[in-house]
């Protein structure tokens, strides 16, 4: 399980994700991270917000705040 901070509506929200495996836990500079790149038209890069270039490897930067959003959230609440 991981826990990851997302932005709600009036304040952050922590919540806990269960997840398969976490192969590993970076620290990134602000100044290692780039604009996420254009792969053309069959790729949605929605829920990237950046790569970042960390001892020679591209590291790529998972948006939480749109992957988890408050919205997406209190739907799921509502379904269950």
């Amino acid at each position: 399980m991981i826990v990851v901070e997302i932005a709600g509506s009036s304040d952050a929200i922590l919540m806990g994700i269960v997840v398969d495996s976490v192969s590993e836990v970076l620290n990134v500079k602000g100044e290692d991270i780039e604009d996420t790149p254009t792969f053309g038209t069959k790729l949605n890069t929605e829920y990237i917000s950046g790569m970042a270039k960390i001892e020679g490897c591209v590291k790529i930067l998972l948006d939480i705040d749109r992957v988890l959003s408050a919205e997406k959230i209190i739907a799921l609440d509502k379904a269950n």
